[in-house]
């Protein structure tokens, strides 16, 4: 769908420099993820598991937000799987003998159907209404007015096309990470859900003014980051010169793949690794912006997501707000939380094999 034109797929170069600078500097820099603030708290306050408004313009639920998700879902386990004629060149025809690259256009074409409708329902809109949108108006309220006033005016110094803002969409709606792991340590959800009661106090809800003050929860989130990354095999990279690492020579062009998962589980650099231990980060300078190599969930350097800020946001907002409106519990039957199945999926993101079953219920 997006024809190498998205910013994880773009060969480095001057392409991918230019879509790099419209994400960092026009969609996700500082001041625009914080002009978003109202619609991320306005979304977790009727409890939406998924913000999707700020980037589509709406809210995609019911059958048409279906026509997203599964789609989109699919995209993210073929992505992920293996591609034998990657590796084998001779082999490649079996990609289409077993049926691999079919299903992967056909949710390409789903995808591309769609995202040409949320586009079409956006230019519909401004043609409407007579007018475009400087890049200061209240008006832009979300990231395809954005993407559409670039295209009008050529605001980065060259033309995007309608391939290339549907590529960034799709680049932008990828990433997910459950919250729900918290579940796992009984210990750990009273400790979390005391400091955001404590914090938000008589509050009704939790604003991201409040974030700042949540320690413990900061920590929660970067301890579920190192153990359950949201790509274990972050996207893979190319090596652009020849190169020597740790004794062995790596020709230029070769494939490199990070194992980010691995990195987190790695007793060289965490004690009992396998245990989930947000006490680690309370008292630790490690940050998840690709600084410190110990935990790298939004990769590092110049093929870094440049979304960590936004992500950041969503998660620490719908994460706090969950803990704060209700006590959460595993259905009756489960015999401790040690008992719950964790196992993972493949694919380019990574996610429950199992949906989690959870009760909630309203604090007494």
């Amino acid at each position: 769908m997006s024809d190498s034109k998205d910013v994880a797929s773009a060969q480095y170069g001057n392409y991918w420099r230019q879509m790099r600078s419209i994400c960092v500097l026009h969609l996700l820099s500082a001041k625009k993820v914080q002009s978003f603030g109202s619609v991320r708290e306005e979304e977790v306050s009727v409890m939406i598991e998924e913000i999707k408004q700020v980037a589509l313009g709406k809210r995609y639920s019911g059958e048409r937000g279906t026509k997203l998700r599964e789609p989109l879902n699919e995209m993210m386990d073929r992505l992920g799987g293996i591609v034998i004629g990657d590796y084998i060149p001779w082999l490649d025809w079996l990609g289409t003998a077993n049926g691999m690259y079919g299903r992967a256009k056909r949710v390409a074409k789903q995808l591309d159907v769609f995202f040409d409708e949320v586009v079409d329902d956006h230019v519909s809109k401004r043609e409407h209404d007579g007018h475009g949108y400087d890049d200061d108006e209240e008006e832009q309220n979300d990231l395809v007015d954005i993407l559409l006033n670039i295209q009008k005016t050529e605001a980065t110094g060259f033309q995007i096309d309608r391939t290339t803002i549907k590529a960034l969409i799709m680049y932008l709606l990828n990433p997910r990470v459950d919250n729900d792991r918290t579940l796992e340590t009984p210990n750990c959800d009273a400790e979390l859900q005391g400091e955001v009661r404590n914090v938000v106090s008589s509050k009704t809800r939790v604003t991201e003014e409040d974030l700042s003050s949540m320690h413990y929860m900061k920590a929660v989130v970067k301890e579920t980051f190192r153990l359950h990354p949201p790509a274990p095999l972050l996207l893979p990279r190319e090596s652009m010169v020849d190169t020597k690492v740790m004794g062995y020579d790596i020709a230029k062009g070769t494939q490199v793949i990070v194992n980010a998962w691995a990195i987190g589980r790695d007793p060289s650099y965490w004690e009992q690794p396998l245990e989930f231990q947000p006490e680690r980060f309370l008292n630790s300078s490690i940050d998840l912006k690709g600084h410190d190599f110990e935990v790298i969930p939004f990769g590092a350097g110049r093929r870094g997501c440049p979304g960590i800020t936004f992500a950041m946001n969503e998660i620490e907002l719908v994460l706090a707000n969950l803990v704060h409106h209700f006590n959460w519990e595993v259905p009756s039957g489960v015999q401790g939380l040690q008992t719950l199945d964790i196992a993972e999926t493949t694919g380019l993101s990574m996610r429950r094999k199992f949906p989690l079953m959870a009760i909630a219920s309203h604090p007494a």
